[in-house]
């Protein structure tokens, strides 16, 4: 098992790839006065990203539990 600096490296490095996508995906909408439909071009690496964040938080979350 990866020890904890190892396992925040990696949670930070997956939240700057994901914010990163976001703002990319962001950046594409152009303002108008009309309906916005938006078509995610990078929804399913989004989601391996918040999927891979979300568990990294709790393998920290459960690492901390157990230092209690």
């Amino acid at each position: 098992m990866s020890n904890r600096s190892e396992i925040v490296a990696e949670l930070q490095d997956a939240s700057t790839a994901l914010d990163a996508l976001k703002t990319t995906e962001c950046k594409r909408i152009k303002k108008t006065a009309d309906t916005v439909v938006i078509q995610p071009e990078f929804g399913f690496q989004m989601q391996l990203l918040s999927r891979k964040c979300d568990q990294l938080q709790m393998i920290l979350e459960a690492m901390e539990a157990s230092e209690d």
